[in-house]
């Protein structure tokens, strides 16, 4: 098929898309190119997640109820386990997880299980795009190989691209459809074939780069700024409590500054499934080119020790009341990587919770969005949050700044808080001795 056929199907919308992982990319994205008029195939592994799916169950935050309920009813979209459906598919996306392995390096095997699939089914005129963020040349030394083994040629026979996602879970302003998009292509045909698609989906801006390597590394540069710019906050506010600042106070100060200034806030850690792996594949992959990544890998270090700031903070606030804390009421709020969602991906509130129980710490632990969860093993329920709860606490520990939190009925009610996150900031009058990080 030449490339005008695919464009022709692409844009009046007779093209049928695939998408591979159904979970906080995949899925958003599959609804996104239903609702613009394609007949959508969503791919996954998890049974559950495929019924839900046919059911018209909603599971992941940034998906209206509604929506994802419409669009299978008029049957834009459905979903399955069977890879054998990609043979119906004219383009389809790769949103399947990139994981750190123990060693912290990029653990591709589900982006490979994935294009084996696909390559199967490949046919004249397909495009494949990988979504799933990894190092700079995986599309072209991972997915490329496995899918020209058929004998079909990249960029003639089929379209190969990456497009980087760019969720960011609990936004209210930017998702899926209105977020700029970039895309790189192995050919410019295969940039142009991806560009197409994404422009009939997208209110967002598409930008084209030269290559998937391009892409794979300005998706690594958006995170890793993140994560360095966290990592120094997180500096500072280390820095401020040892010297009797506010470093809250000092980053709104420093935030009148019209230009130049970027305001970054600490907490008790990174958390989600970006900024805290993603640099890893960087620093991975530069051992390839004899270079040491030493500023991302001190921001990490940084980064992954501010669950043990949080924990040894909790131990001397508790000393000065004296409590130990083997046997200390500790109440976290907030189990969540960050405000308003259910997702626990790398939350920092894990690691502080496993140290706190390691020190003999009682714990109960309140999330509005995560009723249970489980930590090495041992499950944890959400506790009510109630006057009583609060005022049982030796200590409460503000992980997380959900909205739905009652902050004033927190500051009444608790002996002794700890704000990680400056929750507390627009509370008028606070009982409890109060302390952030």
């Amino acid at each position: 098929m030449s490339m005008e056929n695919t464009l022709a199907k692409i844009n009046d919308k007779s093209a049928v898309i695939g998408v591979v992982g159904l979970g906080y990319v995949g899925l958003p994205l599959a609804v996104e190119k239903a609702k613009a008029g394609y007949r959508v195939i969503g791919f996954d592994v998890q049974q559950k997640r495929v019924d839900m799916v046919n059911d018209g169950i909603n599971y992941i935050g940034d998906v209206v109820d509604e929506e994802l309920a419409a669009i299978v009813k008029a049957g834009k979209l459905k979903a399955t386990t069977d890879y054998s459906h990609i043979e119906e598919v004219d383009a389809v996306a790769i949103c399947v997880p990139t994981p750190l392995d123990l060693y912290q390096q990029p653990d591709t095997s589900y982006v490979e299980a994935s294009t084996r699939e696909i390559a199967k089914r490949l046919h004249p005129g397909m495009l494949v795009v990988l979504e799933s963020t990894t190092y700079p040349g995986t599309t072209e030394e991972v997915v490329k190989p496995i899918l020209e083994e058929t004998g079909l040629k990249t960029g003639e026979d089929f379209y190969l691209a990456f497009s980087p996602e760019r969720v960011d879970p609990g936004n209210k302003v930017y998702n899926t459809k209105n977020t700029p998009k970039v895309v790189g292509g192995i050919t410019p045909a295969c940039t142009r074939v991806a560009a197409a698609l994404y422009r009939n989906v997208l209110e967002g801006e598409v930008f084209e780069v030269s290559s998937p390597a391009v892409a794979e590394m300005e998706k690594i540069l958006e995170n890793t700024f993140r994560n360095i710019n966290i990592a120094l906050a997180n500096e500072m506010a280390i820095l401020c409590n040892k010297m009797g600042i506010d470093v809250w106070e000092v980053i709104e100060a420093a935030k009148t500054k019209p230009y130049g200034f970027m305001a970054f806030y600490p907490g008790p850690g990174l958390g989600g499934h970006c900024i805290p792996i993603d640099p890893y594949y960087l620093t991975w992959k530069a051992r390839e080119y004899k270079y040491h990544t030493r500023l991302i890998e001190l921001a990490g270090e940084i980064n992954n020790y501010m669950p043990e700031f949080v924990v040894e903070r909790t131990m001397k606030i508790l000393n000065r009341y004296g409590k130990a804390m083997n046997g200390a009421n500790v109440l976290i709020l907030g189990v969540a990587y960050k405000r308003d969602i259910d997702d626990m991906r790398e939350s920092p509130v894990l690691d502080i919770i496993r140290q706190l129980e390691k020190y003999g710490a009682n714990l109960t632990v309140n999330d509005p969005h995560i009723p249970s969860f489980k930590v090495d093993g041992r499950t944890y329920e959400s506790e009510e949050l109630t006057a009583e709860l609060l005022e049982k606490a030796d200590i409460v520990l503000v992980t997380t700044d959900h909205t739905a939190y009652d902050y004033q009925l927190i500051a009444n009610k608790s002996k002794v808080i700890f704000d990680t996150r400056n929750a507390l900031k627009d509370v008028k009058e606070i009982r409890a001795d109060y302390e952030k990080i």
